[in-house]
């Protein structure tokens, strides 16, 4: 099954500055070579199911290992199963609408 998430992985023990744990997620969801999308308060990813699943196990353990004793995650996730949809066809469907109105 194709999958659409946005993930936000929050460390929590780790001080103010959060931007080294999500830098070593980030390079995680790059090694993985699934699509996604980073934006400023998470990062859309799509894929099968288990790839993506694996990704979000994967930055946790990172995240974890980095020394923060808890992390908080916020995931968004859809599915379809009436037709193949991208990250980038739903962006574009938005796009062509405002230019058409």
């Amino acid at each position: 099954m194709h999958v659409i998430i946005d993930l936000c992985v929050v460390p929590l023990g780790v001080g103010v500055s959060v931007s080294p744990q999500v830098a070593a997620c980030q390079r995680v969801i790059e090694a993985s070579g699934l699509e996604y999308h980073m934006h400023a308060y998470g990062t859309n990813i799509e894929g099968p199911w288990d790839e993506v699943m694996a990704v979000v196990k994967r930055c946790h353990e990172v995240v974890h290992e980095m020394g923060a004793p808890r992390i908080t995650t916020t995931l968004k996730l859809g599915t379809r199963t009436d037709r193949e949809q991208s990250m980038a066809d739903k962006v574009e469907s938005v796009q062509h609408k405002l230019r058409n109105v």
